[in-house]
């Protein structure tokens, strides 16, 4: 296994003395896509907020093998990580280009002369966007939102991507449609972090799963052993389960 390009290790976190998550421990090796899975108020955007430096946390974390619990949120995002949220955060009026080119201030802040070469990268692997460059993002469907709050992210060149809930509100196709494009992303290069409810989609395109209940992780293991663990399957995965024994 190549080395963790994040290591989390006793991580607590909350809200003013109400602690949400008690001694989180993850990894995430470079090239790998790893994937919290857990109910509602379970801690999942909780954790997210934490290791981008949004809330005060306690405990390790490290980014390529340094430590980063003093660095601010921009210091964070210069280092390399990068945050889609869940409730995406695009600036309606403007085009979908202009929202991919605030996308990359962080490489022109790095003086990298060829930063307009990652919209390629990003049009290949979201051809809609491309279609509709110059369209109000505000007028674009809730798929095609999500694929550009993902490609702005993916303009900073990010070395660690932490996708915040990507299916939420999506129609079945559409989730379909996201979750290739997060197993595309291993050809980039780039290390994701996926925290999601669609526990069944996220074990397929995950290397490796966590299952996060209350504030702390119940399971953890190869993501193909944990969409086999009968606790996973009666919790997670039952319902689905129990539709295509019905349909059959």
């Amino acid at each position: 296994m190549s080395s963790p390009v994040l290591t989390v290790k006793g991580l607590r976190a909350g809200y003013g003395r109400a602690e949400v998550l008690h001694g989180i421990n993850l990894q995430a090796p470079k090239g790998s896509v790893i994937t919290v899975i857990g109910p509602n108020g379970a801690g999942k955007s909780t954790f997210l907020n934490a290791l981008m430096g949004v809330l005060p946390a306690q405990g390790q974390i490290e980014f390529e093998g340094q430590p980063i619990n003093t660095l601010s949120l921009e210091e964070r995002v210069m280092l390399g990580i990068a945050l889609v949220p869940e409730k995406r955060e695009l600036f309606g009026s403007m085009s979908v280009e202009d929202n991919l080119v605030l996308g990359a201030f962080r490489q022109v802040r790095l003086g990298n002369p060829k930063w307009r070469d990652q919209l390629d990268v990003v049009y290949q692997l979201f051809p809609r966007l491309q279609e509709r460059y110059k369209q109000a993002s505000g007028t674009l469907s809730g798929g095609e939102r999500q694929m550009l709050a993902v490609g702005r992210a993916m303009m900073s060149r990010p070395t660690l991507l932490m996708l915040d809930e990507p299916s939420l509100g999506l129609a079945p196709l559409v989730v379909k449609e996201i979750f290739r494009t997060i197993e595309a992303l291993r050809q980039t290069g780039v290390t994701t972090l996926l925290v999601e409810q669609n526990a069944r989609a996220a074990l397929e395109a995950a290397d490796f799963g966590y299952v996060l209940e209350m504030g702390e992780i119940a399971l953890s293991g190869p993501a193909k052993d944990l969409a086999t663990d009968p606790r996973v399957i009666d919790t997670y995965l039952g319902a689905a389960r129990k539709k295509t024994t019905e349909a059959v």
